[in-house]
């Protein structure tokens, strides 16, 4: 496992602590955006895994994920796992509920792509980090 690999998990895994103990009255925002804790189903082990992830855009109730993995060239594993499985648990400011996934493409994406680049620049320069197309996914509520 790469150095990188190893940082970004170890501080993962404090962020998931604290926010899980305090109900994300602590840890429930980053950068400026809510923090929000995605428990997909890990598509090779079957296990549940937890990702910390920030969300840029909300749009009424459902929200807005990026796959930037801080634009390394790699999809992070939370994409790959919800792609696989787009049921998911998303915990935000200390409700807890069942959502599907899904990646916008075509305007969609490009409409999401601006206002969040706009709101976020950072995600700009995580595209330029890399060839792949960073995916834009959205949550809606399940019911």
């Amino acid at each position: 496992m790469a150095i990188k690999d190893v940082c970004f998990k170890a501080f993962t895994d404090f962020h998931r602590a604290v926010f899980v103990a305090s109900n994300g009255r602590v840890a429930g925002h980053l950068v400026g955006m809510p923090v929000v804790m995605l428990t997909t189903v890990g598509r090779k082990s079957g296990k549940t895994r937890h990702a910390m992830l920030t969300t840029p855009l909300e749009l009424g109730d459902s929200f807005v994920l990026v796959a930037s993995f801080g634009g390394d060239d790699r999809h992070p594993t939370w994409f790959l796992n919800l792609r696989e499985r787009p049921e998911v648990e998303a915990t935000m400011k200390g409700r807890r509920q069942t959502m599907v996934a899904r990646v916008a493409s075509g305007d969609e994406r490009s409409d999401l792509w601006k206002r969040l680049t706009a709101a976020h620049p950072n995600y700009g320069g995580y595209q330029r980090k890399t060839e792949r197309e960073i995916p834009v996914v959205v949550l809606d509520p399940v019911g």
